[in-house]
């Protein structure tokens, strides 16, 4: 006799797909994250107007999710407000191909416009995952959803990589200008499977039972530990806009002594590294997911502890392997973000007000990101180690108040 085989259940195929949606979405607009730091300054931005334009950015994304994810509780909407977010997120990217010469700041008003569509479209769109996460374990669900979200994120660059190859001929300015309309490719495929998943699953929410009676959202302070270890998490977090900015620039800005001006990588090489920070960053949602699931406190420290020294390596070692795994760190800080730090919401806030919630959580998130991204982007200028120092220092805080998060919660 054959068994059967094991059919994937409504839900998994919902979070398949769209984990689907997130790799083409993330190959259109991380693919820009990994040279538009560099085109920012190729077009006449400083490092600290980089890393305040960068901080704004997610200032924008992440305060304006408690508004709609306030909106999102309220309608009971929530595919219409992540498809707009969708669209308004995509579109931003391939615009910014018509930025002409000194344009850095029209490219700024194109990456607040991106942030703002993924302000829209992020709380709904979690909420909706959570539906699913309920039935299959939220570690496990965040971490295959940021799985395929990051290999996309690792196409992406590797296509502008190829692009790159293939126009020596033209300008650096010219050059970028042709990968950000590349992209409009896979941003058209994103919106199709986006409207194909909507329409296979047009109520997500029936995924997750309704409780048996309402419970009202509270600040609770397992929630409001967590928002605060958080918080310090993204302070510390440097931007990659300034990671790839100090990369593309020069040693002698960081190394005075050595006697001539090398560049530490050639520009067409630039999105191979980000390809490898996304590459890096799936593979870490994967195993804390899953340890999520088990050990959630350790799941947490373990993946902080990991990332936390990516400033050093990148920032103050002089060589390229300590650069690569620098790299490769940030983007396991990358993949906790993305996963770990998502799923533990599902566990403290009730379903029937989980986008208030996950709005909250990223309002916070983005506040600090933009404090952070525009202090440690002022230090840059001023005093790297001082700037290493904070960002370390930040990340390691959050660590003990993750702990006491995961302890007052448990049943």
């Amino acid at each position: 006799m054959t068994r059967k085989k094991k059919k994937l259940s409504q839900a998994m195929t919902f979070i398949l797909l769209f984990g689907i949606v997130s790799l083409f979405s993330d190959m259109t607009h991380e693919g820009a994250s990994s040279i538009r730091g560099a085109y920012m300054a190729l077009l006449g931005a400083s490092a600290g107007a980089i890393g305040f334009v960068s901080g704004l950015g997610e200032l924008i994304g992440y305060s304006m999710r408690y508004v709609f994810g306030r909106l999102a509780d309220k309608t009971g909407r929530y595919w219409t407000l992540t498809i707009a977010g969708y669209v308004l997120d995509i579109l931003a990217v391939p615009a910014l191909a018509l930025v002409g010469e000194h344009g850095w700041i029209a490219a700024c008003g194109l990456l607040m416009v991106q942030r703002m569509g993924k302000a829209i479209k992020k709380p709904a769109k979690d909420t909706i995952m959570s539906f699913a996460a309920s039935q299959e374990g939220a570690g496990r669900s965040f971490a295959i959803q940021e799985a395929l979200d990051q290999f996309g994120a690792f196409l992406g660059p590797v296509l502008l990589y190829a692009v790159m190859l293939l126009r020596t001929d033209a300008s650096a300015r010219d050059t970028y200008a042709l990968c950000f309309a590349m992209l409009a490719v896979p941003g058209a495929v994103t919106i199709l499977l986006l409207l194909v998943t909507r329409a296979k699953f047009p109520h997500p929410e029936r995924f997750e039972p309704e409780p048996k009676q309402y419970v009202p959202f509270a600040l609770k302070r397992p929630f409001v530990l967590y928002i605060a270890g958080i918080s310090l998490f993204a302070f510390g977090f440097i931007d990659y806009s300034l990671v790839i900015m100090h990369v593309s620039r020069h040693w002698t800005d960081m190394a005075p002594g050595l006697a001539e001006t090398s560049s530490i990588v050639s520009t067409g090489t630039l999105p191979l590294l980000y390809a490898g920070a996304m590459l890096m960053d799936a593979v870490s949602a994967l195993v804390f997911g899953y340890l999520y699931d088990k050990r959630p406190a350790a799941a947490l420290v373990w993946s902080t502890l990991l990332s936390a020294p990516f400033a050093p390596l990148i920032f103050a070692a002089r060589s390229v392997p300590c650069l690569l795994a620098g790299i490769a760190l940030w983007g396991v800080g990358m993949g906790a973000q993305e996963s770990i730090l998502k799923a533990a919401v599902t566990g403290m806030v009730p379903k029937a007000s989980r986008a208030t919630g996950y709005g909250i959580f990223e309002c916070s998130f983005g506040v600090f990101w933009f404090l952070g991204s525009w202090l440690l982007g002022v230090l840059y200028d001023v005093s790297v180690p001082a700037m290493i120092c904070l960002s370390v220092a930040a990340q390691l805080a959050a660590i003990p108040l993750y702990i006491a998060s995961v302890r007052l919660n448990r049943p």
